[in-house]
């Protein structure tokens, strides 16, 4: 297996990437990316073999140190934590994203955007094999965004109109962000034991909780700053892991954006850390790799005070130079 030592990055591009902005927490300068690649190499080296629902067999480790990351630095730019050891797909992780805040349950309208990622838990055969054989093909159920949306309403289908049924809890983030952001309840769930047994995959990333901070600046109550901290009870370490930093991190900026404060940090808990058994030669490979500069985010829409309506074209991207992709095999 990999050896478990942290490669540190020279002191010049230490400096270099302190100089732009890149977040480098820890006396050392290390860079942020180096608690994945840690964790990476903490589970091949000493993750159980398990059995699985998909069949594949995983290397898996129970509760491992959280993953924290800085979404803005010192001089006001806005960082996006995405990892630079391979290239993450940020198209399909904004709209995904947007496919969430929207409260759509069909895999459909991601899929006519070429954003296949949801295409094999709606498939006709991946339906019937979990007793969802009465919906259509792309039918997801109450899955994320429907949960964010519409807490307890009544599933039908994914073509029946929510306005109005169960809670908003986005909305109810927003609202307490900007009139109670002491408030120690400003949750978004996607668990609904209820609804389970409906969904085609029940929630992996189940349970963000934020909170506002307000570091003073020569002794004077500065603005708030927006940390959001993650609970994930399945963890791709491979495939979803990495797309989950991006996408999290993403909806902690958007909602920064629309409460007028500044994004701080994204705090990634996990449960069941898992590397697939098919994806342990590609993952050594991204281990001999040494982590890139994060990018730079640009968020071009006006602040309007609402979550909704934003598009892909409201994001800018800067300087997102990563390794090239690595092919990895996902598991339905």
């Amino acid at each position: 297996m990999a050896s478990s030592t942290v490669t540190a990055e020279p002191k010049a591009q230490l400096q270099a990437n302190q100089s732009n902005g890149s977040p480098l927490p820890g006396a050392d300068g290390a860079h942020e990316e180096h608690q994945y690649l840690d964790l990476i190499r903490e589970i091949l080296d000493n993750g159980e073999h398990r059995p699985d629902r998909t069949g594949t067999g995983t290397y898996s480790i129970f509760a491992p140190k959280p993953l924290k990351f800085s979404m803005s630095s010192p001089d006001g730019t806005l960082i996006l934590p995405v990892l630079t050891t391979k290239r993450v797909f940020l198209r399909a992780v904004i709209a995904e994203l947007l496919w969430f805040i929207s409260g759509s349950t069909s895999s459909l309208p991601l899929a006519e955007a070429g954003i296949k990622i949801w295409d094999g838990n709606g498939s006709r055969e991946y339906l019937d094999s979990v007793g969802l054989s009465h919906r259509e093909v792309g039918d997801l159920g109450p899955v994320y965004g429907f949960q964010w949306r519409h807490f307890g309403a009544e599933y039908v289908d994914a073509k029946t109109d929510y306005t109005g049924k169960g809670v908003d809890q986005l909305a109810e983030v927003i609202y307490k962000l900007k009139n109670n952001p002491y408030d120690r309840r400003i949750i978004l769930s996607a668990w609904n034991p209820k609804d389970l047994k409906i969904m085609a995959l029940p929630p992996c990333h189940m349970f963000a909780q934020f909170y506002v901070s307000y570091p003073k600046v020569d002794g004077v109550k500065g603005q708030g700053r927006l940390h959001c901290q993650l609970y994930q009870r399945s963890c791709d370490m491979g495939l979803g892991v990495p797309f989950n930093i991006a996408s999290y991190a993403l909806l902690t900026h958007m909602l920064a954006h629309v409460c007028a404060l500044v994004p701080g940090t994204f705090t990634h808990t996990m449960g069941d850390a898992h590397v697939y058994a098919d994806h342990v030669d590609a993952l050594k490979v991204q281990l001999t790799r040494d982590p890139k500069k994060f990018p730079e985010l640009q968020i071009t829409k006006e602040e309007s005070g609402s979550i909704d309506g934003w598009k892909v074209e409201d994001f800018v991207i800067k300087g997102y130079e990563p390794h090239k992709g690595i092919a990895m095999k996902m598991s339905v």
